[in-house]
């Protein structure tokens, strides 16, 4: 592998051309952050998904007293 000039953790893959970074430290951060990310939709959807369920029940109680 080949150094890319001007990067510590850069390297081109001689057969392929490829940029392979080797900094694992980032690379971590990296998925954490992503897996941080899917985590706050998840909640997001599943407070979106009791939204719903309270609008529902919220409207059947309504329904039943009228």
């Amino acid at each position: 592998m080949i150094r890319v000039q001007g990067h510590q953790n850069l390297y081109r893959d001689e057969a392929t051309g490829a940029i392979i970074n080797t900094d694992s430290v980032a690379y971590d951060q990296y998925v954490k952050s992503i897996d941080y990310k899917n985590s706050q939709k998840r909640e997001l959807d599943q407070m979106k998904q009791d939204i719903g369920e309270i609008k529902y029940a919220l409207k059947k109680l309504t329904e039943k007293l009228v």
